[in-house]
């Protein structure tokens, strides 16, 4: 019996949570590491091109997939290693992300609550190096399980060898070798919590949290309540949850920008003094939150989410994305990056991606 299945011209509308349609020309469900090296001894998949699908939270079709569409069916969880001040878990790239959170909680971990509620798997969060309310996932993370395509073998990268960056990692760099397999965190069982993003600790005192006695689960509970209120569900209206990142400019830009629009929302972004500016801030001043054009959308509740109001194809959310960024470009000059993979014909960004002076 082999550790896989393989289905031939597969519907993806149910297995992307934009609900588009789509199709894939081989799908694969994999049940275990050992079955991708047997996958990928068919000669067929020499040179096909190949797509890893966790929950398709952060995927948009824009067309078919003339490939294989990789599912990774593996959902082992477990602490690896104890020394009673912090543990190594070790979760499987098919785990569910918000399942891992609630997991590590009730075992007196700590870490991830401020990633509380992201959709999508285990496997995809080192890929896109998930963030949320002040943390990154690269922060816990001590080493990464992957299948390399050019080995046929299971390799561990240890945190540096995963190039972490803003959204970014060696994973999304090089996604034709590297298919994730399983994650492994370093997390402890007491730390400072993070609270000072926007909002966190308005949500703790109306749940009657006081804040010398906040935990991580209460942390964890009012990022929920946040995202539940300002990001409509995925399984309600199609959405891949914020579209476009938020840039990162010079200091200098980020100064006159903020001289030019005194309620632009930005901050620090690194060493070297550049800023993140809040691309919802620049979406919504051009006009466009709770914007249809037939099925496809901008989220009433928030400027970052495009959405699928039921019949959208994925090249329609795609032409609006577009349209989107264009204006934001022709305001202010800032060019806005998607943050989901796009899997169509062309780029998110302007057609000029002249640097901003």
């Amino acid at each position: 019996m082999t550790d896989f299945t393989l289905l031939e011209d597969a519907p993806l509308i149910a297995r992307n949570t934009f609900r588009v349609p789509a199709r894939a020309a081989l799908l694969a469900d994999v049940r275990s590491a050992r079955g991708l090296a047997e996958l990928f001894a068919f000669p067929r998949l020499r040179n096909t091109p190949v797509l890893v699908l966790g929950e398709g939270s952060n995927v948009l079709f824009a067309g078919d997939w003339p490939g294989l569409v990789l599912s990774l069916a593996m959902v082992d969880l477990r602490i690896v290693e104890d020394s009673g001040d912090a543990a190594r878990v070790r979760a499987e790239a098919g785990v569910n992300w918000n399942d891992l959170v609630g997991w590590t909680l009730a075992h007196g971990l700590c870490g991830l609550e401020n990633l509380a509620l992201i959709p999508g798997t285990v496997g995809a969060a080192p890929i896109q190096n998930i963030g949320a309310y002040g943390v990154e996932v690269r922060e816990f993370i001590e080493a990464v399980e992957a299948f390399d395509r050019l080995t046929g073998r299971i390799e561990r990268l240890d945190n540096a060898a995963c190039a972490f960056g803003y959204r970014d990692s060696i994973f999304k760099r090089e996604p034709e070798r590297w298919i994730v397999t399983a994650v492994e965190l370093r997390l402890p069982r007491q730390r400072p919590l993070r609270m000072d993003y926007a909002g966190v600790r308005e949500e703790l005192a109306a749940m009657g949290v006081d804040m010398p006695r906040a935990r991580a689960a209460h942390v964890a509970e009012a990022i929920a309540r946040i995202r539940t209120r300002k990001l409509p569900n995925p399984a309600l209206i199609g959405n891949a949850g914020s579209f476009f990142k938020n840039p990162v400019v010079p200091a200098d830009v980020a100064g006159r920008l903020q001289a030019e629009h005194p309620a632009l929302p930005a901050w620090p972004a690194g060493a070297d003094g550049s800023h993140k500016l809040s691309a919802a801030w620049l979406i919504e001043s051009c006009g466009w939150k709770g914007h249809r054009e037939g099925d496809a959308g901008v989220a009433e509740q928030h400027a970052l989410v495009l959405v699928n109001h039921g019949r959208a194809t994925g090249a329609q959310i795609l032409a609006l994305a577009r349209r989107i960024a264009q204006s934001v470009y022709d305001r202010y000059g800032i060019v806005l990056e998607a943050e989901p993979r796009i899997l169509g014909p062309a780029p998110i960004h302007p057609p000029t991606e002249t640097p901003v002076a």
